[in-house]
């Protein structure tokens, strides 16, 4: 069975990269995100970081099938910005990756294929810049055990190479883990022989 069914690619780390044209300088910033909300976030912050810039183009990709995205012009002609920089994430096949590009006008207007142009390369640049990686596709579930069994839940996790995302420990203990999914079967069916533990897979 493919492999493929089991990881996507994404980028390492967030990159950087300036393009200028005419006296526009064009900075494109390429990130790893995991959700809507982190990409708004990161969004808030750039913009925050550059009060004077007169465009904050951008796009994602995300989900490990690649299902979830979007792409703006933000006040550009249409079609200038949004689509070529999610095509440059396309063209590197990758998901859970979000890139901005953001505008300082120069005074001089670039026209339809200028500004496409401008877009298209300062974002294929920021990726250029970083290392891409594969990644498992993990399932996330929520795991409670009482905390005398915990040397045995934390074994099974670490040997299959399970993210903890989140722990509550009170009168029982409450993970929520991420379970690579091509070790989905085995994990569940260790973590199902220790005594008093439940889990339950998380709707997203």
């Amino acid at each position: 069975m493919s492999t493929e069914l089991y990881h996507y690619h994404t980028i390492a780390q967030e990159t950087e990269a300036e393009y200028t044209d005419r006296g526009s300088r064009f900075i494109a910033i390429a990130m790893p995100v995991e959700s809507i909300a982190q990409f708004k976030e990161k969004l808030s912050v750039i913009k925050e970081k550059h009060p004077k810039a007169s465009h904050f183009c951008f796009a994602y990709r995300m989900g490990a099938d690649g299902m979830t995205f979007r792409s703006t012009d933000a006040g550009e002609p249409s079609g200038t910005a949004g689509r070529p920089i999610l095509g440059q994430i396309d063209s590197k096949q990758i998901t859970n990756v979000m890139v901005v590009v953001i505008r300082y006008f120069g005074g001089t207007l670039l026209g339809i294929p200028g500004l496409t142009q401008a877009y298209k390369v300062s974002a294929s640049m920021a990726l250029q810049l970083t290392t891409i990686i594969k990644k498992p596709i993990e399932i996330p579930y929520e795991i409670q055990f009482d905390y005398t069994v915990m040397n045995d839940v934390l074994q099974v996790l670490r040997s299959l190479q399970c993210t903890l995302l989140h722990q509550e420990m009170q009168l029982f203990c409450s993970y929520h883990v991420g379970i690579p999914k091509q070790e989905e079967d085995e994990c569940l069916l260790r973590l199902s022989k220790i005594p008093g533990l439940v889990s339950k897979k998380i709707q997203e």
